[in-house]
């Protein structure tokens, strides 16, 4: 997040809440990844995942203390500013939800759950747009793009395919991967300009 107000520390906060949703989220879309290729790679990519979640999570947890440490008080208009940018996040972030719910519903009342996650994934990244313009990131927009390529070009992959004698789920396996992957390193990046500003 590169203006957050001077570096409050309700702004420290937010970023460490970034991290985490990043962290959480990022860990979901790798667990469909490695659901859909079915043990190729394992049990790699399972530790990867760990790993990257770990150091993730302790990112999240080093600016939360960081937060907690500052002694800069929040002074009432940014107080309020920070109250407008969470009830926008929370209508953003409900949203999204809501969406994901109704492609979820629509995708099994019509039998083809196959596109549930490529769907899922470019909701999850048009909803990254607003959270660009609402925290002022402009790497949020890099991570919607992506997001949502990644969710078109699965619509033209194979469900099923062999892969070094093990037979996947292609579409799950790329989409999940990818979408981890992406979300992990928007978290990485979110930290990452954290501590930098601690310096």
């Amino acid at each position: 997040m590169s203006d957050l107000v001077k570096l409050s520390k309700a702004a420290v906060f937010g970023a460490a809440n970034g991290v985490m949703f990043m962290t959480f989220f990022g860990a979901l879309w790798a667990s469909i990844g490695i659901i859909g290729s079915h043990e190729l790679g394992a049990p790699w990519l399972l530790v990867l995942s760990g790993i990257v979640t770990l150091i993730l999570l302790i990112g999240a947890i080093s600016l939360f203390g960081k937060a907690r440490n500052m002694n800069n008080a929040v002074t009432p208009k940014e107080r309020e500013h920070w109250k407008k940018i969470n009830r926008k996040f929370g209508l953003i972030f409900g949203l999204e939800g809501l969406a994901i719910f109704i492609a979820s519903v629509v995708c099994n009342i019509i039998n083809h759950f196959e596109v549930f996650f490529p769907i899922m994934a470019i909701i999850v990244g048009i909803h990254f747009f607003p959270l660009a313009q609402l925290f002022r990131e402009n790497f949020y927009y890099g991570t919607g793009v992506v997001l949502c390529i990644l969710g078109i070009i699965t619509f033209y992959l194979p469900i099923n395919a062999t892969f070094s004698g093990v037979s996947l789920l292609a579409t799950s396996t790329f989409i999940g991967l990818g979408s981890a992957l992406t979300l992990w390193v928007t978290g990485l990046r979110i930290w990452i300009t954290i501590i930098k500003q601690f310096k």
